[in-house]
């Protein structure tokens, strides 16, 4: 039988994992597992405060964008921006999220700097976990000591991996994001606010329109019209409480210069744009257009096969994937989405056997080596980023558009995230394309259309 054909009968018969007990020794490995891994994050920052613990220049953006929505006006004001020491003097940064998110970053505008910064640290760690549970739940494991063990193993795998650092040392809202997504479309479909998450995920951040298409493409008619709606009112929102900023923002297309267009082919992008405008093409915006159009198409195509098929977590993990790599700016930390894929290839490699096994393993990996943490600092000389950095992908020379000059080994390494990408991405078109069709059970028992994975934790 084949790996694909495996992979489709262990999803039809519910599997039993292991002896009675198994469930509270998950949850004892789990507890010492990212116990100690988050100690030993705890140490680095304490130790190596410049390379290990917080520069929040992102975070200092959400914030000062909320205070200038109380205090100040316009919020769009070229003059106001983040001060940022960089080697070459100060370097501005400045919000470019929609005027809805300035809106809810108003909220956290009251809490001084410094305490803000420690519970926003918290506060990703707790989202890493929260989407990982999710995922689980997705999955169809049921609530108990078993999956919160596997949720804390997952959690101590990828906490160390340079995504999810980057998040968390400058204060992005990657995380948070990723969390408030994976719980919506984790609700079981007769939930009547379901998409509502991913509408407001969208409307603080434009990517998250992907998986609007990705509802409307599975059939989910009515969680994507509330993910529209939901989107719509955030938009509406910023235009009655900031109408000149809004106005700016959505009808004078000032939308389509907040990604730092200058800085495309900078190492921390990780995109098919990216990579085009590295490896120096004669037309890099006509050729990024083919390649994410194609991109786009084969992705939600995988993602619809994998849902119809019952594997709603790879078709979700598919379009996420598909997010990454057609989006204009994919910054390393937007790359969190990855981590998720540690404990799916996991989970699929507890129910198949033999090489298909070996293969999610291997795969599971290599995505946890490739997209790593290392000693290092993410503040270095200018044309070495801290020497490899905290991840492989700053180990060539970077800045100054060096990139556009690498050659062998730095374009493979300096390009390693999207690369990775495109191998699981293709991977997931292969199996997709040979998995038998069968419609997913409505309504939704659970939280996932996959059948229940029972681990046993000591009741029966």
């Amino acid at each position: 039988m084949s790996a694909t054909g495996r992979l489709a009968v262990a999803d039809r018969e519910p599997a039993t994992l292991g002896r009675r007990n198994l469930g509270r020794w998950l949850l004892v490995a789990g507890l010492a597992a990212f116990g100690g891994v988050l100690a030993g994050y705890v140490v680095l920052a304490r130790t190596e405060p410049a390379g290990w613990w917080l520069d929040p220049v992102d975070l200092i953006v959400y914030r000062d964008a909320g205070l200038i929505v109380r205090q100040v006006s316009p919020l769009y004001n070229p003059h106001l921006a983040t001060p940022l020491y960089d080697w070459a003097g100060y370097l501005g940064l400045k919000y470019i999220y929609p005027p809805i998110a300035a809106l809810l970053f108003a909220l956290i505008s009251f809490t001084p700097l410094g305490l803000l910064t420690h519970l926003w640290a918290v506060v990703s760690v707790a989202a890493l976990l929260w989407a990982i549970r999710m995922l689980y739940e997705g999955l169809g494991y049921r609530r108990g000591a078993g999956r919160l063990g596997l949720t804390l193993l997952a959690g101590a795998a990828v906490l160390f991996t340079e995504p999810v650092d980057r998040t968390i040392y400058l204060g992005q809202i990657e995380l948070v994001l990723m969390a408030l997504i994976m719980w919506d479309m984790c609700q079981p479909d007769r939930r009547r606010w379901k998409g509502a998450g991913v509408g407001l995920a969208a409307g603080i951040k434009m990517v998250p329109l992907l998986f609007i298409v990705y509802l409307a493409l599975t059939r989910r008619f009515r969680q994507a019209a509330v993910a529209t709606a939901v989107f719509g009112a955030t938009v509406a929102a910023g235009f009655i409480v900031l109408p000149k900023d809004s106005s700016q923002w959505w009808l004078h297309g000032l939308f389509e210069q907040g990604s730092y267009g200058g800085n495309i082919s900078w190492a921390g992008n990780q995109s098919l744009l990216a990579i085009i405008a590295r490896t120096g093409g004669p037309d890099v915006h006509n050729m990024w257009l083919a390649a994410a159009a194609l991109a786009a198409l084969l992705g939600l195509a995988t993602a619809v096969m994998f849902d119809r098929a019952g594997h709603r977590m790879l078709g979700l993990l598919s379009a996420a994937l598909t997010a990454l790599l057609v989006s204009p700016i994919s910054w390393d930390h937007h790359w969190v989405w990855i981590v998720l894929a540690v404990p799916v290839l996991g989970h699929y490699a507890l129910r198949l056997k033999g090489a298909a096994r070996w293969a999610c393993v291997t795969l599971a990996v290599a995505v946890t080596a490739v997209f790593g943490a290392w000693p290092g600092s993410f503040w270095g000389e200018p044309t070495d980023l801290g020497t490899w950095s905290r991840g492989v992908i700053w180990a060539p020379p970077n800045g100054s558009d060096l990139e556009i000059r690498w050659h062998g080994w730095q374009l493979l390494v300096g390009n390693a995230y999207v690369l990775t990408g495109l191998v699981l991405f293709l991977t997931l078109l292969v199996i997709a394309l040979r998995l038998p069709l069968r419609p997913c059970p409505e309504p939704v028992p659970r939280a996932a259309t996959e059948r229940p994975v029972v681990i046993t934790d000591g009741s029966m």
